[in-house]
């Protein structure tokens, strides 16, 4: 887990730091969270869900079978994928919350470095350009994030997100493998809903629960991916992955461009 530092002028003026190197970071990450407003470039290409933190639900994709092996990730650290979710694309950066309950600009530690890598602030005392890009992404994220979560919130408390008992067929001779700890949209509730309790859901639940819907079709993106990895063991890896895979690492919000 990265341990987060946030950052101040007064203390890390002096300070550089390391530039992510594609997505090493994200080798075991069975699921990405995902906003709202990324919903159309999310649905041509992966499997969306929800897991349950606490008391609440989080809207997420999924990216491994077995809880552990990112099936989006090749071993050198580049995406295998078109669309790369915001979630992960400010590290080494994030909003961290401070002491106080307040979102702070932070970094991982291990990116933070006296001399190698790029500056943190100028002379000035302020971010430099790709630092404070960053920072406006990653606000532009949060605020999204609260919309997400809010839709995510109105369609729990309406009693249409389920357990997602999800088995995937993997051939002749081999048991289905159980990937447990997510739910989905229970598509017989929300369809018998009132009228009153069904128009409460416009807008902003109601998108989500039809991209969570939609989205069930591309499991097979899962199970192709696994095959994919299965293969890097044995055949060489193209050496221009987008001609597998194309690759959208920008650091824009504007997810409908």
């Amino acid at each position: 887990m990265p341990e987060w530092i946030a950052l101040s002028p007064s203390q890390h003026k002096a300070k550089h730091y390391l530039p992510r190197q594609g997505y090493a970071f994200a080798i075991n990450q069975a699921v990405a969270t995902v906003l709202l407003a990324e919903m159309p470039k999310l649905l041509p290409h992966y499997a969306l869900g929800f897991i349950r933190q606490d008391e609440n639900y989080q809207s997420v994709a999924l990216l491994s079978l077995d809880g552990r092996n990112n099936l989006y990730l090749h071993s050198d650290g580049r995406w295998l994928g078109n669309y790369v979710p915001a979630s992960l694309r400010g590290y080494p950066f994030t909003l961290a919350n401070s002491e106080t309950g307040e979102k702070v600009f932070a970094i991982d530690a291990d990116h933070l470095s006296d001399e190698a890598g790029e500056p943190l602030f100028d002379e000035e005392g302020n971010l430099t350009q790709k630092a404070a890009q960053t920072l406006d992404f990653l606000k532009q994220c949060e605020q999204n994030r609260q919309v997400t979560q809010q839709a995510v919130k109105v369609l729990g408390d309406a009693g249409v997100i389920e357990p997602w008992p999800l088995k995937i067929e993997r051939g002749e001779g081999q048991e289905p493998l159980a990937v447990k700890g997510l739910y989905r949209i229970d598509e017989k509730a929300l369809n018998t809903l009132d009228a009153e309790a069904y128009a409460a859901l416009q807008g902003a639940p109601m998108v989500l629960a039809h991209a969570q819907l939609f989205s069930m079709s591309q499991l097979n993106q899962l199970t192709e991916r696994a095959k994919l990895h299965a293969k890097q063991g044995t055949v060489e890896a193209p050496e221009n992955l987008d001609s597998v895979f194309d690759n959208d690492d920008d650091l824009e919000f504007d997810f409908d461009s």
